[in-house]
């Protein structure tokens, strides 16, 4: 429990994110602080940050909350290294919202993906795409990994251009359609599930 005085949950986490620096995420998967509860902070599915029920505008605001977020146990948190405080998040807690295409240097094309907390992620084997089927109707949502547990949504026209990309390829024996990134080739769904049945 704090001392009277001194900050506790958001204000807190605010004030210790300001002293990690600036060069990259501090260090949140080496952290194991106690769980000092929830705080009322949600990321929407659209990745707009809430904190009590309004929107919190300030992109700088959102940044800082982004560095020190962690997922565990399935749960995600914001995490200092003497506390942690639980937050609810909609679906992904990023979103993937441009693409930039590049050599990769070794003879193929990386796709690079900028988060809405302006983070650039180079898709490849250590930052996979995965794509999930949409159980309400049955479309395919994909995600690019960002750090640790933490995943970004891509958003709908960012989806077109994978799509666009995407090319077809036998994989353990079976056809299926999907999209090459330095080197990896991530699998969107079977060949025969995408072809137009008219």
């Amino acid at each position: 429990m704090a001392k009277e005085g001194q900050p506790t949950g958001l204000e807190s986490i605010a004030g210790a994110a300001k002293t990690v620096g600036t060069r990259g995420p501090p260090p949140v998967h080496l952290w194991n602080p106690p769980d000092c509860g929830d705080i009322a902070m949600r990321i929407a599915s659209d990745g707009t940050w809430f904190y009590q029920a309004s929107p919190i505008g300030r992109l700088g605001l959102v940044k800082l909350f982004a560095s020190v977020l962690k997922r565990e146990g399935g749960r995600y948190y914001l995490v200092t290294p003497v506390e942690k405080c639980g937050i609810v998040v909609d679906d992904a807690p990023f979103l993937a919202v441009e693409l930039a295409r590049e050599p990769d240097g070794q003879g193929s094309e990386c796709l690079h993906f900028r988060t809405n907390v302006d983070d650039w992620v180079a898709c490849g084997p250590e930052h996979p795409l995965r794509f999930e089927t949409e159980p309400a109707t049955g479309g395919l949502k994909p995600y690019v990994h960002v750090r640790y547990d933490l995943w970004a949504k891509v958003t709908r026209s960012l989806f077109y251009d994978l799509v666009d990309l995407a090319e077809e390829r036998e994989v353990d024996g079976v056809r299926v359609v999907g999209v090459a990134s330095a080197g990896a080739f991530f699998v969107m769904a079977p060949a025969d599930s995408l072809k137009d049945p008219g």
